[in-house]
């Protein structure tokens, strides 16, 4: 059994999903977000029986302890039953509610792409920073503080408008592109204070996308300079080039003593690439996208996944 953390309408979950069970793999997907309201768990120890790991989904009951493998994909937060409106109730139903779940998770006899604790750790970029370096790779220049002295003195140092800004996460419901310090924004610099900030060194040139599966490498450059917004290809890469590069061994190697040290084994890796050849490392994300990548390059990402995981299942 292949069990899969994600939840409906993700595209990618899906198209790994559907792949796996056309070759006749047993995959059982679960949305945390179902739990408590939608869905129910029963876990249940003995003496003289095996213990059982058992969740509700609407295609059924499915024993969990059976799962050879579980993919970690896209989490959701768990979601209280709509009668509990009070705050602090709703705070005690979703921490019971981790706490059962979770350690339900942390129990199940199988191997994690990406391990769960590893990956929450890996999405912290500080952390991805430090490794970075260790490994031999270039960081950009880079400052995180919420003292708008620091920011000031920090931008001034490289000067204006080479200093980019963005936040630590970004999420569909809170959305904020990355963006060049200007003028307007070092007049606004005091509201720093109220939350760390990344600020960065502008590294110009050309995007690399590099996903990582296992050993397989899978790099494609996102030409975004000739765009409306070169400083941040995810909001142009529709007009962007996109093509598939090879990396050398070199670059091969230290990426993947990064996803080693960081104990991933799936990682979308964001770079830049100077006109002089230099490469950055930007940042590493453990639940990345690539499926703007693969439609635009035909490199077989989602293969690759999909061959991942049913690797570690038993065979059919």
């Amino acid at each position: 059994m292949i069990l899969v953390i994600s939840y409906e309408g993700e595209e990618h979950t899906a198209s790994v999903v559907n792949l796996l069970r056309a070759q006749g793999r047993e995959v059982i997907q679960i949305d945390l977000a179902n739990f408590p309201a939608r869905s129910d768990i029963a876990l249940s120890w003995s003496n003289d029986s095996a213990a059982k790991y058992e969740v509700s989904t609407s295609d059924g009951v499915f024993d969990l302890s059976r799962a050879n493998v579980g993919w970690w994909r896209r989490v959701r937060p768990f979601a209280a039953h709509a009668e509990i409106t009070r705050r602090s109730d709703i705070a005690f139903v979703e921490s019971e509610t981790s706490q059962a779940v979770n350690g339900m998770l942390d129990a199940l006899p199988c191997t994690w792409i990406n391990p769960r604790e590893a990956d929450s750790i890996a999405h912290h970029k500080p952390y991805q920073w430090a490794v970075a370096q260790q490994v031999g790779l270039q960081v950009p220049r880079t400052l995180v503080t919420n003292n708008p002295a620091q920011a000031r003195h920090f931008i001034t140092q490289i000067a204006p408008g080479a200093v980019v800004f963005k936040a630590f996460l970004a999420s569909t419901q809170d959305w904020r592109e990355t963006r060049l310090v200007e003028a307007s924004d070092i007049k606004q610099l005091e509201l720093v204070k109220y939350a760390p900030v990344i600020f960065q060194e502008y590294i110009d040139g050309v995007d690399l996308r590099i996903t990582v599966i296992g050993d397989a490498f899978f790099a494609a450059e996102i030409d975004a300079r000739q765009t409306r917004y070169p400083v941040d290809m995810r909001m142009v890469v529709g007009e962007a080039l996109v093509k598939p590069v090879t990396l050398s061994p070199d670059l091969q190697a230290r990426l993947l003593a990064l996803q080693r040290r960081l104990n991933l084994a799936y990682g979308a890796i964001d770079m830049r690439r100077t006109p002089a050849g230099d490469y950055y490392f930007l940042e590493v994300n453990p639940a990345g996208q690539w499926a703007f990548v693969e439609e635009r390059t035909q490199l077989p990402i989602t293969k690759a996944m999909a061959d991942l995981l049913a690797s570690l299942d038993h065979p059919i």
